[in-house]
């Protein structure tokens, strides 16, 4: 009689005891984005980005492909997805003049578009591009946060574009780094305090 509620007693017990939960974020990974392209001068780079248009009146209108570069398939369910010059997202990058990134379904179909750099207003057919981040030709390690233009859920890729349309267009490596980061403050969350 005494095993037998010695083993009720230990069955509670367990019962009663908190679940460990192991912390299932992913580990961070980082992804090459685009390849260094060393500066070449714009009227010398034949490709172009025929569907694309630059609202400016001092330079072409149609931009010039600088380099190109293209993750593969990946998720980023519950991480961060930011922009550095590195795979160990120490370094800043930088482009001559833009960067344009389409985030793209496992079935193809792009699902949102953006420029980084230095541009004037950029078209796709009626569609406005939005600037993401500052006007610039180079960015801190880090600054540029992909995160809210990306899929909550499913797998995508990302395509990177280096676009130029006056002087020199030239690109340096260019990584997304994926990791879990603590959720940025903001003044909503000192309210109380």
């Amino acid at each position: 009689m005494h095993r037998l509620a010695y083993a009720v007693a230990t069955s509670l017990l367990l019962c009663a005891c908190p679940k460990r939960v192991e912390s299932t974020s992913a580990a961070p990974r980082s992804v090459r984005l685009i390849a260094d392209t060393p500066e070449r001068e714009t009227t010398t780079i034949a490709e172009l980005r025929k569907d694309l248009e630059i609202d400016t009146r001092d330079y072409e209108r149609t931009p010039h492909v600088v380099a190109t570069g293209e993750t593969p398939l990946m998720t980023a369910t519950g991480l961060t997805a930011r922009l550095y010059g590195d795979e160990e997202g120490t370094k800043g990058w930088s482009v001559d003049n833009f960067l344009l990134i389409e985030v793209v379904a496992d079935n193809g179909k792009v699902l949102d578009r953006v420029c980084i750099g230095n541009t004037d207003t950029v078209s796709i057919g009626n569609e406005t591009l939005d600037n993401l981040g500052r006007r610039a030709f180079a960015f801190e390690p880090g600054e540029i946060n992909l995160t809210p233009r990306l899929p909550e859920r499913g797998a995508f890729k990302l395509r990177a574009t280096a676009l130029d349309y006056f002087a020199v267009g030239r690109v340096s490596d260019v990584f997304v780094v994926l990791k879990a980061e603590a959720p940025e403050r903001t003044g909503d969350d000192l309210k109380g305090q």
